[in-house]
């Protein structure tokens, strides 16, 4: 007897209710164990390679793409065209938040053994998904579930603490460096996805067409300067793709040398003065600190990724160069540069000094490092079990918690920490 039914592509339009969906595959859901995995593509043509490493890590699981327009391009691709088995594919096309927050929508997501965001207009995801209960499953998917995720052009700028939202349009480099403070630069402060090695690093894409070097370096200084705290940057080549695993370690592909196809690795140089000498409103930016303002580990993208750099410690990489980049009224000057001489904090990648008393928990946790803070919990198969706020040491009573392992989001001031927990 046949247990397998294949479904042929076919979309169900649900168009008052903000989604439609298009399906290939096995209709009746299956649950496999995931791997950890982040793929962030430039724009232009997925590259087949990252998407297979990218696929491979769903196990064979269900894979479901969120875009909020176009139709169903990804479905044949990711379901046949590469070569790894999935169960199915689906395309939500989602043009609202309610949309976004229907039951079906969520309940697909919930079920997602990897999730990919389509390219378009990123703050149509913004408005779309944020502080709703389709980001939580999103961020639940990652760290509750530790499954795959990934995104190119619009998909790959959200997927990172410091985004730019593109709110009022986009911006080009030489509008943004003229002025950083222009309307058109809207910045996201880790208040939407919560993605590992991420949370601290603003993303760009389409780096080469057209030349975006000018509006990232803007996004990075107005970073240090309006937060105090060393920025972090990576972007791609429209043909790249930078594919990250659970250790940290960033691969880089592409078509080099048939091609110059490059990643970028940027971090604010770690001297005692590192933002820039001049960003304020109706001013051009001035970040040079001695010629040596912006480090820059500039990799090559080969087709079977063999390039890396290490993003757990924004120092180690493998057949890249380092570069050293500053600012000036006359646009970006790139010269050969060296490598940093100082280690990461861990205020360079934490957000917030989140602390959990005691651990392991039994009757109540106490959290640490929050004033006032709006607080999720969620059991180790993502479901959502405890929602509350808190205000200074307010202690959080889990006296009807199973024993296992939690994980614990916290949101405050415009910071998302998230931290697994033990009873």
């Amino acid at each position: 007897m046949k247990k397998i039914l294949l479904i042929l592509l076919f979309p169900i339009s649900l168009l008052a209710q903000g989604y439609t969906s298009y399906f290939t595959g096995n209709a009746t859901d299956v649950t496999t164990s995931p791997e950890p995995g982040i793929c962030l593509m430039g724009g232009a043509t997925e590259h087949d390679n990252a998407m297979r490493w990218l696929l491979q890590k769903a196990n064979g699981g269900d894979i479901v793409v969120l875009r909020s327009s176009g139709s169903n391009g990804y479905n044949d691709y990711l379901y046949s065209e590469l070569g790894v088995q999935v169960n199915s594919v689906e395309t939500l096309v989602i043009t609202s938040i309610a949309g976004a927050t229907n039951p079906y929508v969520l309940n697909k997501v919930a079920n997602a053994e990897m999730i990919w965001f389509a390219g378009g207009d990123q703050y149509n995801y913004v408005s779309y998904f944020k502080n709703n209960a389709l980001e939580d499953l999103i961020n639940a998917h990652v760290n509750v579930k530790h499954a795959p995720i990934g995104g190119t052009s619009a998909g790959m700028a959200i997927l990172c603490g410091r985004y730019f939202s593109a709110q009022n349009g986009t911006v080009n480099s030489a509008q943004a460096m003229a002025n950083p403070y222009d309307h058109l630069i809207t910045l996201g402060n880790n208040d939407f996805l919560a993605i590992p090695y991420l949370q601290n690093v603003t993303t760009d894409t389409h780096f080469d067409n057209p030349d975006r070097k000018g509006r990232l370096m803007t996004f990075l200084g107005r970073i240090a300067t309006d937060s105090g705290v060393r920025s972090f940057g990576v972007a791609a080549n429209e043909y790249v793709a930078i594919c990250i695993d659970a250790n940290g370690k960033a691969s880089v592909y592409g078509d080099y040398p048939n091609y110059q196809e490059f990643a970028y690795f940027l971090q604010a140089n770690c001297t005692l003065n590192f933002a820039p000498e001049t960003c304020g409103a109706s001013l051009p930016l001035i970040w040079n600190r001695n010629g040596e303002a912006v480090k820059v580990y500039k990799i090559p993208g080969t087709m079977n990724g063999a390039h890396s750099f290490e993003l757990s410690d924004w120092q180690t990489g493998s057949g890249g160069t380092w570069q050293h980049w500053t600012a000036s009224a006359s646009g970006i000057a790139e010269t050969s540069g060296t490598a940093p001489n100082c280690l990461l904090s861990v205020a360079d990648f934490e957000t917030t000094t989140l602390e959990v008393a005691p651990v392991p928990f039994d009757q109540q946790i106490t959290i640490i490092g929050f004033e006032n803070a709006h607080v999720k919990i969620y059991d180790s198969a993502a479901r959502l079990i405890l929602e509350t706020e808190i205000y200074g040491l307010t202690p959080i009573d889990t006296s009807a918690f199973r024993s296992g392992i939690y994980t614990l989001s916290v949101e405050s001031d415009k910071i998302h920490a998230v931290r697994k927990i033990i009873k």
